[in-house]
């Protein structure tokens, strides 16, 4: 599901998987790996890169607005 989120988001964003990767310094092929779970720090540099909140790419919904 995290790898999926990730993709998505990429996608409506231009990039790929492998420029995230790239960005964030991980090897080819890394977040592929991340299908239900994920280092807590890696996941935040992927979520600062993209510039969305670390709840979008765990495919979190927010119940509210506080």
């Amino acid at each position: 599901m995290i790898y999926e989120n990730i993709q998505k988001i990429a996608k409506a964003q231009g990039l790929t998987v492998r420029d995230i990767e790239r960005a964030c310094l991980f090897s080819n092929g890394y977040l592929r790996k991340w299908r239900d779970n994920a280092p807590t720090n890696k996941l935040l540099r992927v979520a600062d890169f993209l510039k969305v909140d670390i709840n979008e790419i765990l495919g979190r919904k927010r119940l509210r607005d506080d």
